[in-house]
Order: C-alpha cells, then sequence, then structure tokens
C-alpha cells in the first residue's frame, strides 16, 4: 500500500487522463448542467465517470497483462478495420476539440491578463486587432503545450512539472468553486436535500439541449481520445502485471476523485447561482461571462475573474497535452512511427491548425464545445465493445483471462457500461430527429 500511495504521489497515467478529462469540456458542460438545468442532472457527469471508469479497469487489465499495444491488441485480436476507427476516432475528435480548446485558453488568458495587468481590447468588438490579440495568445499556448509534448520522452522532470502545475490549476478551480458553494449555502440558496436528490438518476432530459449536455457529459468523462492514449502512457511508464492494483488506484484518485470534486461543485455553484429557472441562459454563458456573473454573486472580481479564468485555462492546456499526445500515439500506429522519433513528434503536432479556431469563434458561438463533446460521445461504443470482448478472449489474455465470479463481475459491469452508451446513442439521437 505504501508504495502505490507513493507512485500516485509522484503521478501517474491517472493524473494525465485526469488532466485530459477536466479540460474546457468538462467546464462548459458543468457550468451548463447547472445553470440550466439547476440540481436536476448532477447525477449525469458521476454516472459517466463510473462508467469510463469501469472500462479503463479493464484496458489496464488487458494491457498489463499483456504489455501489447492497445491498438495492435484489437487489430490482431478482434478487427483490424475497429482497430482503425477507433484510431481515427480519437485522432479526429482530438483535432476537433482543439478548436473549442484553443479560443477558450485564449478567452481565459484575455481574461486573467485583463485583471491583473489592466490591459483590454475588449472594447475594439470583433475588429481585426482583437481578433490578432486573441491568436496570439492562442498561439503562447500552443508553444507551451508543444514544448511540454516534444519533451515528454525526454527525462521525467518535464512530465512532473507539467502534472503538478496541472494539479495546482485544478486545485484553484476547487478553490474557487468551493468558495461560492460556501458563500451559497450560508446565504440560504443551496437546498441541500434537493442536491442529494440530484444525485440520484430520476429523471431524463427531453429537449435537444437537455440531451446535448447528457452526450457531451459522456464525451468529455472519458473521451475517445482518452480510450486511446490510456493504454500508451501505462506502457510509457514501464508498469507491468505486477502494478494491476496500483493501476486501479491511480485512476481512482489521479482520474476518478478529482472530477467527481471539480464538476461536482461547478454545476453546484452554477445552479446556486446562475439557474433562473429556465434553460434561456446557455446563449449568455461564455466562460468569461460565467466569471464575472459569479464574481457578483458573492465570489470577488479576484476570484470570479482572476482565479476562476486561470483554472480554466489549466483545465483546457492539460486537455490540449494530451490531445497532441493523442495524436502522435495514433499516428504511430497508423503510419508504423517510432515513438519518441521526429516523426512522432510532428505527428504530435497534428492538431496546431485548431488555433485558427480563435478566427471561427463568434461564428461557431461559444457552445461549440457542447455540441462538439456529444458528437466525440458518439464514438464511445467502438471502444468500449472492443474491450468487452477482448476481455474475454483467452487466445490474447491466456491465463489473465477473468473467469468464473470475476468473469461475471466483469462481464456484468462492461456490459453495462455498453447498454448504458449505447442507449444514450440512441435516445439522443431519437429525441434529435423529433421521435421522442
Amino acid at each position: 500500500m505504501a508504495s502505490v500511495l507513493k507512485h500516485i504521489e509522484n503521478g501517474g497515467p491517472g493524473w494525465l487522463q485526469g488532466a485530459m478529462t477536466l479540460g474546457g469540456g468538462s467546464a462548459i458542460t458543468s457550468l451548463s448542467i447547472g445553470a440550466m438545468f439547476g440540481f436536476e442532472f448532477l447525477w449525469v457527469q458521476p454516472v459517466a465517470m463510473i462508467i469510463g471508469c469501469i472500462m479503463l479497469f479493464a484496458l489496464a487489465h488487458q494491457t498489463l497483462s499483456t504489455g501489447q499495444r492497445p491498438f495492435v491488441a484489437m487489430k490482431e485480436h478482434l478487427s483490424p478495420g475497429l482497430a482503425w476507427l477507433w484510431a481515427i476516432a480519437a485522432l479526429g475528435s482530438s483535432i476537433i476539440w482543439g478548436f473549442s480548446h484553443y479560443p477558450l485558453a485564449a478567452g481565459m488568458l484575455e481574461e486573467a491578463i485583463e485583471v491583473a495587468f489592466s490591459f483590454s481590447l475588449k472594447g475594439e468588438g470583433e475588429d481585426i486587432g482583437r481578433q490578432v490579440y486573441l491568436f496570439g495568445l492562442a498561439v503562447l499556448v500552443w508553444i507551451g503545450c508543444a514544448t511540454t509534448v516534444w519533451n515528454y520522452g525526454k527525462g521525467a522532470s518535464g512530465v512532473r512539472l507539467f502534472e503538478n502545475g496541472i494539479k495546482i490549476l485544478s486545485l484553484l478551480i476547487v478553490v474557487s468553486f468551493g468558495w461560492v458553494v460556501v458563500s451559497a449555502s450560508l446565504n440560504g440558496s443551496v437546498n441541500w436535500s434537493v442536491v442529494l436528490w440530484g444525485f440520484v438518476p430520476h429523471s431524463l432530459p427531453d429537449d435537444a439541449i437537455g440531451v446535448t449536455t447528457m452526450m457531451a457529459a459522456l464525451g468529455t468523462a472519458v473521451g475517445i481520445n482518452m480510450t486511446f492514449v490510456y493504454g500508451y502512457t501505462i506502457l510509457r511508464r514501464g508498469w507491468g502485471r505486477e502494478d494491476g492494483e496500483l493501476a486501479r488506484y491511480d485512476i481512482v484518485l489521479g482520474l476518478v476523485i478529482p472530477y467527481l470534486i471539480v464538476t461536482s461543485l461547478i454545476s453546484i455553484a452554477a445552479a446556486a447561482s446562475l439557474y433562473d429557472g429556465e434553460s434561456t441562459i446557455q446563449s449568455r454563458l461564455a466562460p468569461a461571462q460565467a466569471g464575472a456573473m459569479f464574481a457578483a454573486a458573492g465570489m470577488g472580481d479576484f476570484a470570479g475573474r482572476l482565479i476562476f479564468p486561470l483554472g480554466v485555462l489549466g483545465m483546457a492546456i492539460g486537455s490540449l497535452v494530451m490531445h497532441m499526445l493523442t495524436c502522435g500515439a495514433a499516428a504511430m500506429e497508423m503510419f508504423d512511427l517510432e515513438e519518441n522519433s521526429t516523426a512522432y513528434r510532428l505527428a504530435c503536432l497534428i492538431p496546431t491548425p485548431a488555433v485558427l479556431g480563435v478566427f471561427l469563434w463568434s461564428s461557431m458561438g461559444p457552445y461549440v464545445i457542447l455540441p462538439t463533446s456529444a458528437f466525440c460521445g458518439l464514438f464511445l461504443p467502438i471502444a468500449y465493445i472492443g474491450w468487452l470482448i477482448l476481455n474475454n478472449r483467452r487466445e490474447y489474455l491466456g491465463d489473465d483471462t477473468p473467469t468464473g465470479t470475476r468473469a461475471l463481475a466483469y462481464n456484468s459491469a462492461m456490459m453495462l457500461c455498453v447498454l448504458v452508451v449505447v442507449s444514450s446513442v440512441v435516445y439522443s439521437t431519437l429525441v434529435a430527429l423529433g421521435w421522442l
């Protein structure tokens, strides 16, 4: 147990998964769930994370037992077509998400600079000067992400600096929204019996925006690109069959717990401070505006317009770094590249055109993240069904193939996860078509 805690303290693949999932998509989805629906759908993100956690446990078991790269395993033991579809979906979703994350990161950096240094071009409207300014900020974010990724395989110091930075910025989010929740509770704005009931699945959204938000939660908790890159981060750490318990602790402490705390606090704070009984707030809930609303609701300018933007900025940067690593891993498998080769490092930069998203942000709208996350959530069954089948392939896992009661527990949990995800895809499609 001591060795497990030591490894977790120093960081592991679970922390990297946490950095990826606690990104702009999770921040916006959490804000939307609380601001547009109050406490009713607080259960959506915890359920989405529990599903993702169970499936990541399965992938960790498979990867640690065999030492085989996940793409190769799916290609050789299941279906080459499914493996390629998985890799393409992971690579494509990482690029698509970048078009929303770079503008989000630039906007949060702009907000922090305005508060800290009293410099702003916001009064210039949407003219070319401000657009170029935002583009310059996005390029700065890209440089930081690219530098981190290019040095990722050169030693532990750069990796540790990145992981610790993400932990600190995530802590800022916890502190700022914990502040809002405590203040709202003291003001009588939080009915905790209603909050607790909100964490119990008792209703489903029945309109387009509600379903989109639900699918966005599924897509951002453990996204399709996260399912692809996780196995490679395990192998990069040199973990093996003896590290199965470590991997499970790592997922829970590095991914699940931070995700549940951060997203729940954001949603509760948004519900207490911003919910007006209707779902019309979406059009005016850009992140910077949300920060201003929280500031006015009692958080104060320092927390609402500085700590909050810095926290969201850290979430976005963590995701962007992992998007690059995902693209590198996918390209490595698709084009047979050597890991850490120049070609691999260049492949990590495939999402670079996404920095142009700052010029498309006004026309795409601040809530491109929700439909983007929902769309990417549609690909999750590809990975989940594949892992379920592989978990029962003896020619793949050998003596590590679950049997007896263990097999029943594994398969029941995984089948339930697949059923929930597939049902969500079907339900969202029927609602979108107006058939429900």
